[in-house]
């Protein structure tokens, strides 16, 4: 079974290219979207291994506020299943700075500046950080399993 990826993007073109680049050269199980409900639901329902999120939402809401990409990754932080998530973000703000503000701001795992030239490596950067997040998971599994509740 393909590892779940939840891609958060509202300009459609770029929600396909991700799409494809994730289940072609990734192999990954990708759910796309861009309403913000929709995406906390599926973080809490369903077995999300990694989330790439365009930090630019346009049009996303929770409820009946607008959110861009910096809150709603820290609204999936939020969440029990959002805490160890996963989260990177994909952005045309590439200035400089910009990736420590992001990254800072948000809670976010990495960044990755658009367009997305390197696929292999995106890839690569994507199960990077779903093995890292299956490691700390399984640590701290073990360490419930011997009674040892430090973290």
């Amino acid at each position: 079974m393909s590892d779940l990826v939840l891609v958060v993007e509202d300009d459609p073109a770029n929600a396909v290219l991700v799409e494809a680049i994730l289940t072609t050269v990734g192999n990954f199980e990708v759910v796309w979207s861009d309403d913000g409900d929709e995406i906390l639901r599926v973080v809490q329902e369903r077995p999300v291994a990694a989330v790439l999120m365009d930090v630019s939402l346009s049009h996303t809401r929770v409820g009946d506020e607008k959110v861009d990409g910096v809150e709603l990754t820290r609204r999936i932080r939020d969440l029990p299943q959002g805490l160890n998530l996963p989260v990177v973000l994909l952005t045309a703000h590439a200035m400089r700075g910009d990736r420590e503000r992001l990254l800072f701001s948000s809670s976010a795992n990495d960044y990755v500046a658009k367009p997305i030239i390197d696929q292999k490596g995106l890839v690569s950067l994507v199960e990077r950080h779903i093995r890292a997040a299956k490691a700390v998971k399984e640590e701290l599994e073990a360490r419930r399993r011997e009674g040892d509740g430090s973290v």
